[in-house]
């Protein structure tokens, strides 16, 4: 599975945005410029994460965007489903018709591996991805 091109730029839009945190607020331009997307696309994904309630827009002489609620509260999932609906990896699960349906031994299985991919994403907060990242852990200093 890989995220969208969309769904990326969303993460690193809202992880931008909450490196205002405390500054006031910035506009749609300003978290272009600062992250390097094109404008009409961080436009794009401010009016899909504002809708979504991740980002709030202040209108007025100090008005701009500002997180819609604490980074500490807002999750990789939230972003993610945000631009892209529901976390789902097969179309199985939003009752799309397949036609393997009928003797299909994993359908029942799918909403399972789907709210572990889900849970693992919402245990990633905006707060955790704006800290520096951890080390990973290479295979001689933890061999299987």
């Amino acid at each position: 599975m890989r995220l969208s091109n969309l769904a990326d730029y969303a993460v690193i839009t809202m992880c931008q945005a909450a490196a205002h945190c405390g500054d006031g607020r910035v506009s749609a331009a300003e978290l272009a410029s600062e992250t390097g997307l094109p404008v009409p696309t961080v436009q794009k994904l401010v009016s899909r994460l504002t809708a979504a309630g991740l980002l709030r827009s202040v209108r007025g002489a100090h008005g701009g965007l500002q997180l819609g609620r604490p980074a500490a509260a807002i999750t990789v999932a939230d972003i993610v489903e945000a631009v892209e609906g529901p976390i789902a990896l097969t179309a199985c699960v939003d009752h799309t018709p397949c036609d393997f349906e009928a003797g299909c031994s994993m359908k029942p299985h799918w909403p399972i591996i789907n709210n572990a991919l889900r849970g693992a994403l919402a245990g990633i907060t905006l707060a955790q991805l704006r800290a520096p990242a951890p080390r990973p852990i290479t295979f001689e200093e933890h061999p299987a």
